[in-house]
């Protein structure tokens, strides 16, 4: 990552590039609110596509699931959120902001944003506990009977599709159940643009295994957590693994470390891998009365599973690759501003740009376009001069420019220009695909 690099930077990059926009932007905006623009939904599609390659079709013990966002109630009371998904809130009585009471030091004071809260003189109330589920009413009738919550975590629709998943795919412990999808924390203080907000993207696997053997499925999947973000090209000084003191351990966790990345404003959580032990389907198994264990039919064994959970946020994994990819150089007298992007993460992965607007140049490139975008997402570009249109494709990561010219008229070659080296070659068109995906499916 460049030294220069900043979220100033990034986020203007992000907005001017149609990576992101403010949600509901010509009302004002609303606050930790982010619309993806046309680059930045095929990067994080890019993203989570990678995610389940890797996580679940490339795997023969891992199957996906899509669970509905609003569940019975009776999950969150077994699951415990209703009871203690809280944070600690506190009010400042002369700005009427409010601030968690153990985050006050990563917050700003809204009049003195040198200050921390209580530190501009405002006086904060005491703590208390603020739970971080929205809640909404199900059906025409706002009463009691009628709330729901919105999921604030994708691994209960896992846990109570346990057996469903079980008896349905035939699979023997150990395995896995994954699931990319929404969820909401009433957060009290989002902010640091994509990383925290209220509507977010979760990726999740629950991985079930036998007691006496989730010590080592741990590891397993600290490892493999931890790689997978170097193999799609997060630098590896960016990136560390940070082991959970006991004190911070949650009720249910046997074990948990977080994989983080050092982003412009410090170390934070991309990802946590938790040793959830047998809490979650014993929990649902004394809530719903089903028998939730797992029956060993070579060994005539029965128990309940431990469960390894590494779960990942799809927009903090997407903010870090943006972030991470970000850097500036010079080429030709000016200051480039270009994304690293990995070629299998990038948003769009060639251009196509006819050097010249007449003696065919267009319609032989539009040839090309029709050729490429059969397999990947490709941009045509034949407006202003062709460096000015490499720059443009810079900027949004665009990993080949691929140049239609005099000589392509002539022998149906075109020239392939690499983003990060910006060497050019000839190569023939009917070799193009195959050289793109060599190149691109690494």
């Amino acid at each position: 990552m460049s030294t220069n690099v900043t979220m100033e930077k990034v986020v203007n990059l992000a907005k001017r590039r149609g990576f992101t926009f403010q949600s509901s932007e010509i009302y004002g905006g609303l606050a930790s609110c982010w619309d993806y623009g046309p680059i930045g939904v095929e990067l994080k599609r890019n993203v989570k596509d990678a995610w389940w390659r890797d996580m679940v079709r490339s795997r023969c013990d891992i199957v996906g699931i899509d669970c509905a966002i609003l569940m019975h109630p009776r999950v969150w009371e077994a699951s415990g959120h209703i009871a203690g998904f809280t944070d600690p809130l506190v009010d400042c009585k002369k700005c009427k902001q409010r601030f968690r009471a153990d985050k006050l030091m990563d917050c700003q004071c809204p009049e003195k944003p040198s200050k921390h809260p209580g530190e501009c003189g405002g006086e904060l109330t005491e703590a208390r506990q603020f739970n971080l589920m929205f809640k909404t009413f199900m059906g025409p009738v706002e009463e009691d009977a009628a709330v729901v919550f919105m999921r604030p975590e994708t691994a209960q629709g896992i846990f109570v599709n346990f057996l469903n998943v079980l008896n349905s795919s035939r699979q023997k412990i150990p395995f896995g159940i994954a699931q990319i999808g929404k969820s909401f924390r009433n957060e009290i203080t989002p902010g640091n643009f994509l990383f925290r907000t209220r509507e977010f993207e979760q990726m999740e696997m629950e991985f079930f295994v036998k007691p006496g053997e989730d010590d080592h499925w741990f590891q397993h999947w600290l490892d493999q957590r931890f790689n997978w973000y170097l193999k799609y090209g997060i630098r590896r000084e960016r990136l560390r693994l940070r082991h959970h003191q006991p004190d911070e351990l949650a009720h249910y966790a046997k074990g948990c470390a977080d994989v983080e990345y050092e982003f412009p404003f410090g170390w934070s959580e991309l990802e946590g891998i938790a040793n959830r032990t047998d809490f979650d389907l014993k929990r649902h198994a004394e809530y719903s009365g089903k028998e939730l264990s797992y029956y060993n039919e070579e060994t005539k064994e029965r128990f309940v599973p431990y469960v390894i959970e590494p779960a990942a946020g799809a927009d903090r994994a997407t903010l870090a690759f943006l972030v991470d990819a970000y850097d500036e150089d010079v080429a030709e007298g000016e200051t480039r501003a270009v994304l690293r992007f990995h070629p299998r993460i990038a948003p769009v992965k060639a251009a196509v740009l006819p050097l010249l607007r007449k003696d065919g140049q267009p319609e032989k490139a539009q040839q090309v376009l029709d050729l490429l975008k059969q397999h990947w997402v490709v941009q045509y570009d034949q407006a202003g001069s062709i460096g000015r249109r490499y720059r443009r494709q810079d900027e949004i990561g665009t990993p080949y420019g691929i140049t239609v010219d005099h000589q392509t008229m002539q022998d149906n070659t075109v020239t392939l220009r690499d983003r990060d080296s910006m060497q050019q070659e000839r190569i023939a068109i009917d070799r193009l695909v195959d050289e793109l995906r060599r190149r691109i499916e690494v």
